[in-house]
């Protein structure tokens, strides 16, 4: 979620100024969500469950400060030996306890709202995202490759078949539809699924997991082969940064850059495009798409998405960045017992980035080095699958 206090007017009253929000250059929130063509209400809803959070928790704070000199002058009553002043003052108490307790229910309950509406709104757009609806507009910032043109190249649900390194009849039987098993080579190909040993030397890392998705894309599209699938395989770049200067954003280019080189080794043509703001999700304040090209359909499809979350998830993982400061809980534990102050802590900045979802870039390797009698195996697989250089087609369609 993004930041409450973007969302105050700096007015008082029990409901937001609507033209003063309008007028405010600075309130992020309102033009962001206008970026994302968003509805104002929901802003102006959330400035309203603020204002009602922020006097309900002000009031709660009156009703204990209440109850801490009631409390601190029963006990001067009893030093006093005022007994019978001391005993009113005890059923006094009871009547506040009472007003504590459904104020901090009032309290809580408004809290609640208040965080379920915030998590409607998107992050604050990037100021250098393009404004549209319309994911044509989507700008090419990066071309590479030379792209095959070639008429009737087949597609890599045919290929897949030709070469027989796919099931998916079996698949379909076993999980229904968009499902498939990938067949392992072993047997004619070696012990090529020892390969962990050359990844030792790496000093940095990303993450592998099995993924599933129940929504796989539009109907119809897509529904054979092994493209657009429900489970697949991923490998994820995950960073967390300072939020200071410009360090997400330049951690931002890093892993856009680290996806590029991945797929410039394979020699797979592709082009990167800045997503416009209609487009985000909620969580980004900026997105990059790398589209590879695949030759059968004579276009570019996505093949890895890097968005900037900023300190949108972290707010809500309550996952702080803070220096360290001259405040010592205990002096004689060290400097490990240092503390940020309060007002000086922040919340990280969060990024993740596809470096590649292994279907879609076998369908994409599959297609651009088809030739008639197979696929070529790229230069930079080929130390991986025990020197072989062609993988010949074993059936014909």
């Amino acid at each position: 979620m993004i930041d409450v206090k973007l969302f105050r007017t700096g007015g008082e009253g029990g409901e937001p100024d609507r033209v003063l929000l309008e007028q405010r250059r600075t309130y992020m929130a309102v033009h962001s969500q206008r970026r994302r063509f968003a509805p104002d209400e929901d802003v102006l809803e959330v400035a309203a469950l603020d204002i009602a959070w922020r006097k309900n928790q002000y009031d709660l704070e009156e009703i204990r400060r209440e109850l801490n000199a009631t409390s601190k002058a029963i006990g001067r009553l009893k030093a006093a030996s005022n007994q019978e002043e001391a005993e009113k003052q005890m059923e006094a108490t009871k009547e506040i306890k009472e007003r504590l307790a459904a104020k901090e229910a009032e309290v809580h309950e408004t809290k609640v709202k208040l965080d379920t509406k915030l998590l409607t709104i998107g992050n604050i757009v990037h100021e250098s995202v393009i404004v549209s609806k319309d994911e044509t507009n989507n700008a090419t910032l990066v071309t590479w490759g030379e792209r095959r043109m070639e008429e009737n190249l087949r597609n890599h649900f045919d290929l897949c078949r030709m070469l027989d390194i796919a099931d998916f009849e079996k698949g379909v039987t076993v999980a229904s539809g968009r499902a498939f098993f990938l067949r392992v080579m072993v047997k004619p190909w070696g012990n090529v699924l020892n390969w962990h040993n050359s990844l030792r030397n790496f000093t940095r890392y990303a993450g592998y997991s099995t993924c599933f998705r129940k929504e796989a894309g539009s109907h119809g599209r897509d529904t054979a082969g092994i493209f657009r699938v429900h489970q697949f395989e991923k490998i994820e770049q995950f960073c967390i940064t300072s939020p200071n200067g410009n360090e997400s954003w330049e951690m931002f280019e890093e892993m856009v850059q680290n996806s590029q080189d991945f797929y410039k080794e394979l020699g797979l043509p592709y082009q990167v495009v800045s997503v416009v703001s209609g487009a985000l999700n909620l969580a980004a304040a900026k997105k990059y798409d790398l589209e590879g090209w695949f030759p059968a359909a004579q276009t570019y499809r996505e093949l890895v998405s890097c968005s900037n979350c900023t300190d949108y998830q972290a707010r809500r993982l309550v996952i702080c960045y803070g220096q360290k400061t001259n405040r010592c809980v205990d002096k004689s534990a060290g400097d490990a017992q240092f503390k940020p102050r309060k007002d000086e802590q922040q919340f990280v900045h969060m990024l993740n980035s596809t470096l590649t979802a292994t279907e879609r870039t076998i369908c994409c390797i599959l297609e651009t080095y088809q030739t008639d009698d197979g696929v070529e195996v790229p230069t930079a697989l080929q130390p991986y699958m025990g020197g072989i250089e062609f993988v010949p087609f074993v059936q014909n369609l």
